[in-house]
């Protein structure tokens, strides 16, 4: 995949907004990106190796606090002290609750076919309370520019439409592109 563009989003519940700037090409994925909330803004550095698996993330909020998070890119996870959490094994992609943009990690990594969905281990981190747990999602493609997501467990679905770069357009009643 080769990228380099900047993506805004408008939240709607929570209301806030995003901007950030993906950088991706052979080598590996780079994104940064600043989110306002009602509560906190956060700025956010991801990176991705050449294989799209997730290998470290940064969130630092402006009221000081720092969220770090890394993997070996198979399923390792530790956190800022190199402690590792065993909670997340298995777990390849995040899932940043303030941002529809860590929706595009699997669909950028996968091979897709139309209506048979995929399982994700994902490691989900709370940006309110800065916290990181599994949370399992199914994804089903539906066509060249719409998925459904779903939460493994029932409790949350939607039809989730994404631009031919697969970045989120509409993630209905959550968020919205701006640009």
């Amino acid at each position: 995949m080769s990228l380099d563009r900047s993506v805004r989003w408008r939240a709607l519940d929570p209301a806030g907004l995003e901007h950030c700037h993906v950088v991706a090409n052979a080598g590996d994925t780079r994104i940064r990106g600043a989110i306002i909330t009602p509560d906190h803004g956060l700025f956010y550095r991801l990176k991705l190796d050449e294989a799209g698996h997730f290998r470290t993330a940064r969130l630092e909020r402006t009221d000081g606090k720092v969220f770090e998070l890394f993997s070996d890119g198979a399923g390792n996870w530790s956190d800022d002290r190199a402690d590792p959490l065993p909670d997340l094994r298995g777990c390849i992609d995040i899932d940043i609750s303030a941002t529809p943009l860590t929706n595009s990690l699997p669909l950028w990594r996968c091979d897709w076919i139309i209506d048979q969905p995929q399982r994700f281990a994902m490691a989900w981190i709370n940006t309110d309370s800065m916290t990181v747990q599994r949370d399992e999602q199914i994804y089903t493609r539906l066509d060249d520019n719409r998925f459904h997501y779903a939460a493994a467990d029932g409790s949350f679905e939607r039809v989730i439409t994404v631009d031919d770069d697969g970045i989120v357009l509409d993630y209905p009643g959550l968020f919205t592109r701006q640009s």
